[in-house]
């Protein structure tokens, strides 16, 4: 074999090893470029379902406010008395523990409007805890709901008489502040209600 020969084949063999080369980087950095592509895929569809589930928790806690709107409209004698040891749809503060009952109004005949309304405020909450995680209810007369100087929803409440009467229903969710490693937890200092609805439940004549 001439020199020439033994030269060209090396030259060949040499560019056949750089193509090869070549080619498994060009496959790594494919592989790089579509690893971030599956990345980003799947920040937002992360995202996307943490946004259906807000939607969703939103639109139950509206559904659950108006279902108690229709519930105190059915016993407005009651829902229209200013205090709580005559109105038990009114509520303080409840974060998971069920009012008492005198009287379960499903196995038995409740004999007053006040053992009905105890049995109506104790199975809403227990609804409204089974379909929105740690959730917290307030239920009073206020006329300010809102923060004067934020504009923003509030649990505290004015709670005199002739005022409008309200829902307020808050529960664990991703938090609005981006810097924040956990969930904002309904019953936590600082938190707001994410849902207020007035509640209508009829006039005292």
């Amino acid at each position: 074999m001439s020199m020439v020969s033994s030269f060209s084949s090396y030259r060949r063999g040499a560019l056949a090893d750089a193509q090869q080369g070549f080619t498994l980087v060009e496959i790594l950095v494919a592989i790089v470029v579509l690893s971030f592509g599956v990345l980003g895929v799947v920040g937002m569809q992360a995202a996307a379902l943490q946004s259906n589930r807000a939607a969703r928790n939103q639109s139950t806690a509206v559904a659950l406010g108006r279902e108690l709107a229709d519930i105190m409209r059915g016993n407005k004698d009651v829902a229209l008395a200013t205090s709580t040891s005559s109105n038990p749809y009114l509520v303080a503060n409840y974060t998971g523990t069920l009012p008492t009952i005198s009287a379960n109004c499903f196995t038995a005949a409740c004999t007053s409007t006040l053992a009905v309304a105890q049995y109506d405020m104790n199975q809403w909450l227990a609804r409204v805890s089974a379909a929105l995680p740690q959730a917290r209810v307030v239920v009073c007369f206020d006329d300010t709901p809102y923060a004067s100087s934020t504009g923003l929803p509030q649990w505290d409440c004015t709670s005199a008489a002739n005022q409008t009467l309200v829902v307020k229903i808050g529960w664990t969710q991703k938090s609005l502040d981006s810097s924040a490693s956990a969930p904002e937890k309904a019953s936590a200092s600082g938190s707001r209600p994410a849902v207020v609805l007035p509640l209508i439940a009829g006039s005292a004549t």
